[in-house]
């Protein structure tokens, strides 16, 4: 796979911050996108956002310097922790710079836009955060699906604390896509196997702001059911991580590097206990 260059572009949602499924569920979402069909609300402006309960949609465009396009997304349904949601896009520029991260966020992203996310835990404790996410994805240009974890040194991030580790579990990568930095094991986490990288983001003065982890996921998926705290703790057992670090948000969503494509994600939920 190749390197993805990454920038301090990404900040980009810090300032916007401030400002159909697997077969046992089909029925179930297919009633509440009915239900919820007139309130489907769709945001192509950059970093606009849609609440959604405890999580909220964020149009997060960070990289779009590096290129020119646009991209949409649009809420389907909400039923309790379990929505729905689609996004659009079209664009053009350098093949290995992200031009985009839209996704839907639950907790901390350089503030907070939703209340009761049960979010930030700390690493140390033995509470899970079991997740279910199954999606369509359609793209003729390099595009990765993945859960964006943000990790603090704080118990309570504000707007202004950067995090000091970002968790990627990359659940499909396409076109060639590919992570941040090198590859430095292939790992068995929740019976299921990753190829594990290990990056940097850097300003432009190459003063570190955070690490990077990455897990791939070896063949690839469309449907993703665990316990997301098993990547965290893996990161903590080979000392990459500390035990009194929180996890301070759970985002998911697709990185798309140029071309254009859909994705519909059909069941996700996130839930602690």
């Amino acid at each position: 796979m190749a390197t993805t260059p990454r920038t301090p572009a990404r900040l980009g949602g810090a300032a916007a911050a401030l400002l159909l499924t697997t077969a046992a569920l089909t029925s179930g979402a297919s009633a509440a996108a009915a239900d919820d069909a007139s309130a489907a609300a769709t945001v192509c402006e950059p970093f606009g956002t849609i609440p959604m309960g405890k999580y909220w949609l964020n149009n997060n465009v960070w990289g779009q310097d590096a290129g020119s396009g646009s991209q949409c997304v649009e809420d389907l349904y909400q039923s309790g922790d379990t929505i729905g949601w689609r996004t659009e896009w079209q664009w053009e520029g350098e093949p290995y710079e992200v031009k985009s991260y839209v996704s839907s966020v639950l907790g901390w992203h350089w503030g907070w836009n939703a209340d009761n996310t049960g979010l930030p835990v700390p690493l140390w404790t033995d509470e899970s955060l079991n997740t279910t996410w199954d999606y369509d994805i359609n793209t003729d240009g390099p595009v990765s699906v993945a859960y964006d974890m943000w990790v603090h040194d704080v118990s309570d991030p504000t707007w202004q604390d950067d995090p000091s580790d970002e968790v990627m579990v990359w659940l499909s990568a396409h076109h060639g896509a590919g992570p941040l930095g090198q590859k430095v094991d292939t790992v068995n986490v929740g019976g299921q196997q990753w190829d594990l990288y290990r990056g940097e983001i850097r300003d432009e003065n190459g003063n570190l702001l955070w690490d990077v982890h990455s897990f791939v996921h070896t063949s690839g998926t469309d449907s993703y059911s665990g316990d997301l705290t098993a990547f965290t703790d893996h990161l903590a057992n080979r000392g990459e991580l500390g035990w009194n670090q929180h996890l301070s948000s759970v985002q998911s969503g697709l990185e798309v590097f140029r071309g254009s494509g859909s994705m519909q994600t059909n069941v996700y939920s996130v839930t602690k206990g």
